[in-house]
């Protein structure tokens, strides 16, 4: 089995570090827990990439368990690319740009 390096796209990091802001700012220790969240989202991607649904050509969305997000990604042939860290109820598909 061949494994696949993840990236993040800067404007995905971006997004993930503003909402981790946002959670600290809400309630001290809520900015953990969403790390924590996207953290194992990206582990379960990690170990078996294609098992979430596909959304749009090769991209694919897992939601987060406790928090309205999701990770868009990629499957490229030696990485995962995280596109975006896409709250549910905002903007739909406007990652699409993202490469």
């Amino acid at each position: 089995m061949n494994e696949r390096t993840i990236s993040f796209h800067g404007a995905a990091e971006a997004e993930l570090n503003e909402a981790a802001g946002y959670y600290e700012l809400e309630s001290t220790g809520l900015g953990r827990a969403y790390l924590e969240d996207v953290g194992l989202a990206v582990d379960q991607i990690s170990r078996f990439p294609e098992a979430a649904p596909l959304l749009l050509g090769r991209v694919r969305r897992k939601i987060l368990l406790k928090f309205p997000y999701a990770v868009i990604y990629s499957l490229r042939e030696t990485q995962i690319r995280i596109l975006a860290i896409a709250h549910l109820k905002r903007r739909p598909y406007y990652w699409r740009v993202r490469r």
